[in-house]
């Protein structure tokens, strides 16, 4: 008897593996990247001091940063810690703040959410800094943003899923 139970749990595992191997579209098609570029482009250059210069007179020059790396330490130079706590990026789109050494946009980012350490729960996305529910909102359904039309109800994160 359980030789039979765990004979027939086989084929179905195995045959359910099969049926969504076969299936045309992708099961989940939520984009989770938005975020392709590797860098955060600042609204504002900031000025960084030349600490490495060895000359009197090259020490007080400047250079504009007007981007940051994604994933940057924020604290690896002790002359310029914190580098972006609070920076504006992206044409406004986002805040950066110094999440556990490094630079994260507080905005979108799923694992600081509006500050460091908020982490959205599995089917919700950080939009605009609050984690939302993308599965079955029709304002934000599948992801930030995405407007179903007037009535058809989102499920699943698809609007008019049926």
């Amino acid at each position: 008897m359980a030789s039979t139970i765990v004979n027939l749990i086989a084929i179905l595992s195995f045959t359910i593996t099969l049926l969504l191997s076969l299936h045309p579209q992708a099961t989940f098609s939520f984009d989770f990247n938005d975020d392709e570029e590797e860098y955060y482009v600042l609204d504002q250059p900031l000025l960084v001091p030349n600490l490495r210069s060895k000359s009197r007179f090259l020490s007080h020059t400047s250079r504009k940063k007007d981007r940051i790396r994604k994933g940057a330490r924020c604290a690896s130079d002790p002359y310029y810690d914190n580098i972006c706590n609070g920076v504006s990026v992206n044409n406004g789109t986002g805040i950066l703040n110094c999440c556990k050494m490094h630079c994260r946009n507080i905005l979108h980012d799923e694992n600081n959410c509006g500050v460091c350490g908020n982490r959205c729960n599995f089917g919700q996305r950080c939009c605009g800094g609050v984690c939302i529910d993308v599965m079955y909102n029709p304002s934000h359904c599948g992801k930030c943003e995405k407007q179903c039309q007037s009535g058809v109800p989102c499920e699943m994160g698809y609007c008019g899923y049926a």
